[in-house]
């Protein structure tokens, strides 16, 4: 290898480019006059972001350089004022600084920041997210409340951007918190918080004083509140499909759609609804008019997002008496039908969702007390549930008891009507037909519709059940078997893939629903088959429809209960094996065919009644119906 020598013309040649580079330094280098030149353009330069930034400014058409330079602190103060003007002094005092002050219960905890006087963070202490860390409605800046106002001197400024100053006080037993930000000692405007014991419902007021000569009030003084939800639950489609921004608004409760928004006059409140959980802003005074937005913040459902949805509302504060007073409040809590409904006059309780019309009457006057009664002395829901399911059914079994009569009864009667078909074939014999049925039944006292009604009447209590489970936050993270959380989809296997309409895991509670409606809906088939009357001519065979209906209707079970509350599956599971029950002891034990068959030639035998006009005006038709065909068949024939 050879051996490396050292080059003398190498070390020269560096000496002299780096003699270069500092004599050329050293010659381009600014004076002190540039210095302050570009100090001043720096400060120049911030105040037109600022403007750039909502902030107006009367800045001074030149500052010399020699002031940027020998008096920064001066400047800065100069630029203070430029950017603020009346509101500067707020600036100056000691709470000009990012910090925050806390109102605490046992419920609550609640941060107020000195910036902005906003709260920053809520915190629900009964709580935990489906990960178990604490549960938080504001946090890390996902919320925003701000007043946008004119002044006299023609500056439009922000309170989220400006300095508060915090006075923590004791009224009894409530935290009290006074955040005002000052004009000067005597004049300031003031957000005041005041928090109880017990209480999801903070008081919260906007007042000012002395600044009806500051404030521009020919210019539009606007509140903004903002919030994007978090994410909370397991299943992010649950959550999403419960989580509404409702309003009150003219007198009336509404709702906006999943992406929407509206302008609505006299808004007495908002309510931002996250399933479980809601924000509320209400107000004594309503506001005059308010653009309300709901929008959509994650298009794929399974992403593991933060943010669900943007909530916010823009309306305008009256200050024609030249001061601003506003008495209003905050809710931070559950959507919990009992707690909310304590709010006399507010309307609230109809956040909590309890489905619309004689769904959210029957969940009202009867589930809520019952399960409220249930759960004083049952702590395992899943029990509670069971016990419910039985109770539900014990009230419900006389209609099922009527149901099957009717079933038994057409079951008797079947025969003579299917002679009826015989005697009556053909599509020219369809209205003798259905004529001879109908005064067949009417001859035995008995009525298809009679089987039918019992099953309408159930249908409320279904659906109202549908809108109960998911909104009871009781279930909440209660466990029962296999199932961690009743207010949620178990899961007994996840899957590689995803099924659409069904997702990526197996839930057991689900399967279990659809095999008893399977079996019930099997066992219920010749019943149904009974009350149909036979196929005729020309006519739908509805025998063949109900079997198929007794395969469909547990797979949709199966493909749409999978991401709903498993609290909800185990009801319908544990109906179903009551109903199966229910209805083979009435078949085996209550009804007597025989007697059945005996009491129909009994009414047969009996005079009959007299036809309502309804009944005769029917009649009436159907005969002019037939007549009508019969001329139709006769013309054709010529």
């Amino acid at each position: 290898m050879e051996e490396k020598k050292f080059d003398l013309n190498s070390l020269i040649g560096f000496i002299l480019l780096g003699a270069i580079m500092v004599w050329f330094m050293y010659n381009n280098q600014p004076t002190p006059e540039e210095l302050a030149k570009q100090k001043a353009a720096q400060v120049q330069d911030s105040i037109q972001k600022a403007q750039q930034n909502s902030v107006t400014t009367k800045v001074v058409d030149s500052i010399p350089a020699e002031t940027a330079a020998s008096e920064p602190d001066s400047l800065a103060s100069i630029q203070i004022q430029n950017e603020l003007g009346a509101f500067a002094y707020s600036a100056t005092l000691p709470s000009a600084k990012t910090n925050e002050t806390t109102l605490e219960n046992d419920l609550l905890r609640i941060k107020v920041n000195n910036k902005g006087g906003q709260i920053t963070e809520v915190e629900l202490k009964e709580y935990k997210t489906w990960k178990k860390t604490p549960l938080y409605l504001i946090k890390d800046a996902n919320s925003s409340f701000n007043i946008n106002f004119g002044t006299t001197d023609n500056r439009i400024l922000n309170t989220k951007d400006l300095y508060f100053e915090p006075t923590l006080t004791k009224n009894g037993d409530n935290d009290v918190l006074s955040m005002k930000l000052k004009v000067d000692a005597n004049r300031y405007l003031e957000y005041r918080y005041e928090l109880k014991p017990g209480e999801y419902m903070l008081d919260f007021s906007i007042r000012s004083q002395g600044l009806s000569n500051v404030i521009n009030t020919s210019q539009a003084l606007n509140l903004d509140w903002e919030l994007q939800s978090f994410r909370n639950e397991k299943s992010y489609y649950a959550e999403n499909m419960y989580t509404w921004y409702y309003y009150r608004a003219d007198d009336d409760v509404d709702y906006l759609s999943k992406d929407d928004d509206e302008t609505e006059k006299d808004l007495d409140w908002v309510a931002f609804k996250q399933h479980f959980f809601t924000s509320v802003l209400k107000t004594d005074t309503p506001f005059s008019s308010a653009k309300i937005v709901s929008k959509e913040l994650v298009e794929d459902e399974d992403l593991d997002t933060v943010y669900g949805r943007k909530f916010s509302v823009q309306a305008p504060l009256d200050m024609k008496s030249g001061e601003l007073n506003y008495a209003m409040n905050m809710y931070y809590g559950p959507s919990d039908y009992k707690t909310l409904k304590q709010y006399k006059g507010s309307e609230l309780h109809e956040t909590a969702d309890l489905g619309w019309g004689i769904f959210g009457f029957i969940n009202r006057i009867i589930f809520v007390p019952v399960f409220g009664f249930l759960s004083s002395f049952i702590s395992n829901y899943g029990l509670l549930i069971i016990l419910m399911t039985i109770v539900v059914r014990i009230i419900m079994s006389p209609v099922v008891y009527k149901s099957y009569l009717s079933s038994a009864r057409m079951k008797v009667l079947r025969p003579e009507m299917q002679a009826i078909n015989e005697k009556y074939k053909g599509k020219e014999n369809a209205m003798k037909r259905q004529q001879e049925t109908m005064a067949l039944q009417r001859k035995a006292g008995v009525s298809p519709l009679s089987g039918c009604i019992p099953a309408l009447i159930q249908m409320p209590i279904f659906f109202a059940l549908f809108k109960f489970f998911p909104s009871a936050i009781d279930l909440r993270q209660k466990g029962f078997l296999w199932a961690n959380d009743l207010s949620s989809y178990d899961t007994i296997a996840k899957l590689p893939f995803k099924i659409p309409f069904y997702g990526d895991h197996v839930s057991l509670f689900p399967i279990l629903a659809s095999i008893a409606i399977f079996f019930y809906m099997r066992m219920t088939q010749s019943q149904q088959a009974n009350m149909t009357p036979p196929a005729q001519e020309g006519m739908p065979d509805m025998g063949k429809m109900m079997k198929m209906m007794m395969y469909f209707s547990p797979l949709l079970m199966l493909f749409f209960f999978n991401n709903y509350a498993s609290g909800l599956s185990l009801y319908y599971f544990i109906s179903n094996l009551l109903t199966i029950a229910i209805m083979l002891v009435i078949k085996n034990y209550v009804i007597d065919e025989d007697k059945i068959h005996a009491q129909i030639q009994e009414n047969k035998a009996k005079p009959q009644k007299p036809k309502s006009k309804f009944r005769q005006r029917l009649d009436d038709a159907m005969k002019q119906a037939q007549e009508q065909q019969a001329a139709q068949q006769r013309a054709r024939k010529r």
